[in-house]
C-alpha cells in the first residue's frame, strides 16, 4: 500500500487561441460580475487616481511581488510544482506579444472585481481584504494538486488589497498585477 495522493488528471494542451479566448472570456465575465454588483449594491467602487506616483508605487509593488515569487518558488517544493503546471498549461502556448494580453486582462478585470467592487462592498479594512484575498486565491484553483498556487493567490491577492486599502487608489493594484503577470510571464519564457 502507498501513501500517494492520486495523480492530478493530465490535462490535454491548450491551443494558444484557446488561451486568448479563455482569458478574454474570463475578463469580460469578471467585468460583467463587477458591473452587476454594482447594479445590485449601492456600494462606490474604489477611485483610480491617475498619477506618476501611483504608477511607479504599482510597478514597485508589482516587482516586489516578482521578487517574493521568485523566493518562494525556490523555498516550498509545492509552489513550485504547482506554479509549473499552472504556467506550462497557460504560458507555454503563448507567443511574446501575447504576454501584453496576459498582463492586462487580468490585472485590469481582476482587480477592478475584487479590489474595485468587492473590497469597497464588504469593507475598506483588513476584514474585507482577507475576504476579497480569499475570493481571489479561488479564482487561481485549476485542480486538487494547485492548493500551494491558490494559497500564493491569496497572498498576493493580500498585498493588492493592502495596497488599494492604505492608498484609496485602484490603478496601484491594477499596476502591480500588470507588472508582475508581465514580469513573471517574461521570465518564464525566456526560461522556457
Amino acid at each position: 500500500m502507498t501513501d500517494q495522493l492520486p495523480q492530478e488528471p493530465i490535462l490535454e494542451p491548450l491551443s494558444r487561441v484557446q488561451i486568448l479566448v479563455a482569458m478574454a472570456v474570463t475578463a469580460v465575465i469578471l467585468l460583467l460580475v463587477a458591473r452587476l454588483w454594482l447594479l445590485f449594491d449601492s456600494v462606490s467602487p474604489l477611485a483610480v487616481d491617475l498619477s506618476i506616483s501611483a504608477l511607479l508605487i504599482g510597478v514597485g509593488i508589482g516587482l516586489g511581488i516578482t521578487v517574493a515569487s521568485a523566493i518562494v518558488y525556490r523555498l516550498w517544493s509545492g509552489y513550485r510544482k504547482s506554479a509549473d503546471y499552472y504556467l506550462e498549461l497557460v504560458l507555454k502556448p503563448l507567443i511574446w506579444f501575447d504576454l501584453i494580453w496576459l498582463g492586462l486582462l487580468p490585472g485590469l478585470s481582476e482587480e477592478l472585481l475584487f479590489r474595485g467592487v468587492m473590497l469597497p462592498a464588504i469593507g475598506l479594512n483588513p476584514f474585507g481584504v482577507f475576504i476579497s484575498s480569499i475570493c481571489f486565491g479561488v479564482l487561481h484553483y485549476s485542480g486538487s494538486q494547485q492548493w500551494a498556487y491558490v494559497i500564493w493567490a491569496a497572498v498576493v491577492g493580500g498585498v493588492l488589497g493592502l495596497s488599494a486599502l492604505e492608498t484609496g487608489n485602484l490603478l496601484i493594484p491594477i499596476v502591480a498585477h500588470i507588472t508582475t503577470n508581465l514580469v513573471s510571464s517574461c521570465m518564464w519564457k525566456v526560461k522556457h
